[in-house]
C-alpha cells in the first residue's frame, strides 16, 4: 500500500512532467542516442533528428518532404512491408526489421519500431519511428549460429560416439553415432559404460568424481550377451564449464559444469590384437607341446630303462647276500650294468627340457576358454562335431598362469575330441561351462565319447596309463600333464563319477 507521503511526491512529479517545457522535450529527442523520424499520415518525413542523420548519411534538408521509402531496399519481402501497413492502420505499433541503404548505398540492417500519433479525435496524424542499427549484432548473432551448426555437423559426422551430460548425468547434447548406440544398446548407453568402468577400473574411475572432474581415457569391453562378442570402447571425459547468461549472473560470474564424454569403438582394433595374441599363442603351444613330446618321449625311456635296471639291482643285493665266490663275475657283470644304467638316466634326464616359470597373474577363464576354443576350431569342425558353450558372464578373475591354462583346457579338450572321434557314435558334442562357486570357479568339459570306466577313472591320472592304443602315439601323459598344471594352480581335477554318457571332467580353480 502506497504511504501518504509517496502519493504526495507522485503527484508532485506529475505535475512536473506536465509542466516540463517543449523546449525539454526537443532537446530530448536531439539528443537521442536512437534514430527518431516523424513522418505525416502518407509516411512523409517532416523530421529526423541527428543520430538518424548519422544513420542513414542523409542531411534534414535532404530528408524533409522525402517519403519514408527513400531508404528502403529492394530485398525485404513484400509480404513484410504488408505486415507494417497493416497494423499501422489497425493503429497498433509494428516492431521488425528492415534491410535500409543509406545515402552512399551501403546497407545496414534496422531494428524499427513505427508508432501510430492520433489527435483527439483518434485520427491518425503522423507516425513516430524509432530504429537502430542491428547490422553488427545480427552478423554475430548469426557468425555464432553458423558455427555451432558446423561444429553440431561435424560432431554429428563423426564416427565416435559423443554425449554431453550434466552433473546427474542427464544428457544435454547427442550426436548420431551416440543415438546409434542408443539404438543398439536398447538403453541409454552411458549408464551401461559406467557401470561397467566403475567395475573394471575401480582405482581410476569413480562416477561422482569423473561427473565433477573428468577422467583419463579409459577401455572398457561390454558384452551384451555370451554368444557375442564385446563391444570395446576406449572412454574419455572432458569437463566443460559454460559461464551463465542469466541477469542474475551479469555482474557476478557463474559457470555451469558439463562432462563431454567420448566413446570410440575400438571391437575392430581389439579383434585384431586378439588375434594376434592367438597367433602368437599358437606358436608358443606348438612349441610347449614340442617340448612336450621331447618330455613324454624322454620320460618313458627313463622310466623303462628304470624297471631292468631295478631288476638288476635286486640281482645284485641278492647275490651279495648269498655271498658266492662263483657269483663274483656276474656281480661284477651286474654292477657294470647298474653303473651303466644310472649313467643313461642321468644323461636322459639331463636332456629333458626344463619348464619355464610363467609369471601369475589375474586372468579371465572365459576369455582362456575362447582363446583354446578358437585354436581348435578347425578341428572340431573337420570332425563335425559341436560345442555348447555355456559360460557365466561375471564369472570370478583367478590368480594364474594364462599360457598353462590354455595348455590345460586345450589337453582336455583335446583328450575329449580324440574320444569322440574314436566312437562311431552320430551325436558328436561338446559341452563347456563355467560358474561361481564358494571360493573356486568351476570349468566343466563334458564330451559324448565312450567315456572312462569307473576302475579307471583314478589310473588315468597316472603316467604312462593310457586306455587307447599307444602304437599311435598315446603315451598316456596328457592327464598327468593336465593334473601337474591344475597343481600348481591349488587346484582340483576331477572326472564326474555321475555322468554315465560320455566323459565330464571337471576343473576347480580357486579366486582370492
Amino acid at each position: 500500500m502506497t504511504e501518504p507521503a509517496d502519493n504526495v511526491v507522485l503527484a508532485e512529479l506529475k505535475i512536473a512532467a506536465e509542466t516540463l517545457p517543449p523546449e525539454v522535450f526537443r532537446l530530448a529527442v536531439e539528443q537521442a542516442a536512437v534514430a527518431i523520424s516523424i513522418t505525416d499520415a502518407k509516411a512523409r518525413i517532416v523530421y529526423a533528428n541527428p543520430c538518424f542523420e548519422k544513420m542513414t548519411g542523409y542531411s534534414c534538408e535532404e530528408l524533409l518532404g522525402k517519403n519514408q521509402s527513400i531508404l528502403s531496399y529492394k530485398v525485404t519481402p513484400r509480404l513484410v512491408y504488408d505486415s507494417l501497413w497493416g497494423q499501422l492502420e489497425r493503429q497498433h505499433p509494428w516492431n521488425g526489421l528492415l534491410v535500409n541503404r543509406r545515402k552512399d548505398g551501403s546497407r545496414y540492417l534496422a531494428d524499427l519500431t513505427i508508432t501510430p500519433v492520433l489527435n483527439a479525435t483518434g485520427e491518425t496524424t503522423h507516425y513516430l519511428g524509432l530504429q537502430r542499427d542491428v547490422t553488427e549484432v545480427h552478423q554475430l548473432e548469426h557468425q555464432v549460429l553458423n558455427q555451432r551448426a558446423l561444429i553440431e555437423k561435424a560432431v554429428d559426422a563423426t564416427q565416435v560416439a559423443m554425449v554431453l551430460v550434466d552433473t546427474k548425468l542427464q544428457p544435454i547434447l547427442r550426436n548420431r553415432s551416440y543415438k546409434t548406440l542408443e539404438a543398439r544398446l536398447g538403453h541409454e548407453p552411458l549408464e551401461i559404460i559406467f557401470d561397467a568402468l566403475e567395475q573394471e577400473w575401480p582405482d581410476l574411475f569413480e562416477r561422482k568424481k569423473a561427473l565433477h572432474e573428468g577422467f583419463v581415457t579409459l577401455e572398457v569391453a561390454l558384452l551384451l550377451s555370451s554368444r557375442e562378442e564385446p563391444l570395446w570402447f576406449s572412454c574419455t571425459g572432458s569437463l566443460i564449464e559454460e559461464k551463465d547468461t542469466s541477469a542474475d549472473a551479469f555482474y557476478q560470474t557463474r559457470l555451469s559444469r558439463y562432462l563431454l564424454v567420448t566413446l570410440q569403438d575400438i571391437t575392430g582394433l581389439k579383434q585384431q590384437q586378439a588375434q594376434l595374441r592367438l597367433n602368437s599363442l599358437q606358436a608358443l603351444l606348438a612349441e610347449q607341446e614340442r617340448v612336450q613330446s621331447v618330455r613324454e618321449a624322454l620320460s618313458g625311456a627313463i622310466y623303462q630303462l628304470e624297471r631292468p635296471l631295478n631288476m638288476i639291482n635286486a640281482a645284485s643285493r641278492l647275490a651279495t647276500r648269498r655271498n658266492r665266490i662263483d657269483a663274483a663275475e656276474m656281480l661284477k657283470l651286474l654292477n657294470e650294468v647298474q653303473k651303466a644304467g644310472h649313467q643313461a638316466i642321468s644323461m636322459l634326464n639331463a636332456c629333458i627340457p626344463a619348464r619355464g616359470d610363467e609369471v601369475t597373474e589375474v586372468v579371465n577363464i572365459n576369455e582362456l576358454l575362447k582363446n583354446t576354443l578358437s585354436l581348435l576350431t578347425p578341428r572340431l569342425l573337420a570332425l563335425g562335431i559341436t560345442v555348447d558353450w555355456q559360460p557365466e558372464c561375471n564369472l570370478q578373475r583367478v590368480h594364474g598362469q594364462p599360457t598353462a591354462l590354455v595348455t590345460l583346457f586345450k589337453q582336455l579338450i583335446d583328450n575329449a575330441i580324440d574320444a569322440m572321434n574314436d566312437t562311431r557314435h552320430r551325436v558328436r558334442e561338446l559341452r563347456l561351462t563355467t560358474r561361481t562357486l564358494d571360493e573356486v570357479v568351476e570349468i566343466s568339459i563334458e564330451d559324448t565319447g565312450a567315456g572312462i570306466l569307473p576302475a579307471d577313472q583314478f589310473k588315468v591320472f597316472e603316467p604312462f596309463y593310457t586306455t587307447r592304443d599307444q602304437s599311435k602315439g598315446h603315451l598316456g601323459m596328457g592327464l598327468t600333464l593336465a593334473q601337474d598344471i591344475v597343481n600348481r594352480h591349488n587346484g582340483l581335477l576331477a572326472i564326474d563319477p555321475d555322468v554315465t554318457t560320455g566323459c565330464c571332467i571337471k576343473v576347480h580353480l580357486p579366486y582370492e
